[in-house]
């Protein structure tokens, strides 16, 4: 006798729950307790949970049924997503695949170079343009440059892509409180989801050899904070700098170009760090679904126990993550410098 068999019973259920089924797959508690030998014990007082409740009453549908659902819903609803987000979506695997055959096919004794002058031009730091140059030297060293490379030109696009799609939202969010109101809980949904969470719905819409696949995981992560950061240095332009460009007779646009943006630069830059470094974090984890680069050798470092292996190629993450930090920081601390003497 099920423990809420009572309950049915009092409040008159009975005839709406029906007669339970013999034939009712088991629980897997049931079933770990059968294949030992042993009767599963049931607590004193069970959780009213859909498996306990569905034992008294068989009307009633089990969790398993719960996630079944969700996952016949999504396979139902994939026909229709997919003839949508693919041609959308075909452009972000293009220039994934672009980048990534640019960065391998263009040789060292270039490549080097011209890293080493964005470097410079970006932070304008000879310590930081030495450390770019030593670092990659360092990678080459030991046969990590064409996997750092790859790592380097996923992050490029993704990278881009999350800004060119965050700073307008940001704006646009920055310009409507009805808006943020509504973006707002979408960011922070994305932001509190474990990043594991971004990969299942992707595999099941696209296939694993599909550089997009993980291009749109890496760029849900990684735009909230360009987003936020936008729309937060927009609102704290000065309303008394807001008022004086009024006076002059911008337009929205004018003030937007002229007044808003340059003040609110800093605040971007440092959304743009975040972005890079939050890139970079992602890579990694969708080298479980065929992101190339770094990331590979980690995981397998982890799944055939190379230590070795997984040490030396996390170390090159490191490097990488010191080098995109240390560029973007000096650049807005350039910014920081300019927005000062203005």
């Amino acid at each position: 006798m099920a423990f809420y068999d009572g309950l049915f019973k009092t409040f008159g259920m009975s005839n709406w729950c029906g007669e339970k089924s013999s034939d009712a797959p088991m629980s897997m508690a049931d079933l770990l307790a059968k294949s030992s030998g042993k009767e599963a014990e049931g607590e004193f007082f069970p959780f009213p949970s859909l498996d306990n409740l569905s034992e008294s009453c068989s009307s009633i549908i089990q969790s398993r049924d719960v996630t079944k659902g969700i996952e016949n819903g999504f396979l139902a609803a994939k026909p229709a997503l997919k003839n949508v987000l693919d041609p959308i979506t075909q452009p972000l695997s293009w220039m994934l695949d672009g980048a990534l055959w640019l960065f391998a096919s263009t040789p060292w004794f270039i490549m080097v170079p011209i890293l080493v002058a964005i470097s410079w031009f970006a932070s304008k730091s000879k310590p930081v343009t030495i450390f770019v140059l030593i670092s990659i030297m360092l990678l080459g060293l030991v046969d990590h440059y064409d996997v750092a490379m790859q790592t380097l030109s996923i992050i490029f696009v993704c990278t881009s892509i999350s800004v060119m799609l965050g700073v307008p939202v940001g704006i646009a969010m920055s310009k409507s409180d009805r808006l943020q109101r509504s973006v707002v809980p979408i960011l922070d949904l994305l932001q509190t989801l474990p990043t594991f969470v971004y990969l299942i719905p992707l595999i099941f819409l696209f296939s694993v050899t599909e550089s997009k696949l993980y291009g749109i995981a890496i760029i849900l992560y990684a735009i909230v904070p360009v987003i936020r950061l936008t729309d937060l240095g927009i609102r704290l332009v000065d309303k008394d700098v807001i008022e004086a460009a009024n006076a002059f007779g911008m337009t929205s646009r004018q003030r937007l170009t002229g007044v808003e943006l340059p003040l609110a630069l800093p605040n971007i830059m440092a959304g743009i760090n975040q972005t890079i470094m939050m890139s970079l974090a992602m890579v990694v984890i969708a080298s479980l679904v065929s992101a190339p680069g770094l990331g590979v050798n980690v995981l397998r470092g982890i799944r055939n126990l190379e230590l070795g292996v997984g040490i030396v190629a996390g170390i090159g993450i490191v490097l990488l993550a010191v080098i995109l930090d240390r560029v973007s920081k000096a650049a807005l601390s350039r910014v920081d410098m300019t927005h000062m003497k203005h």
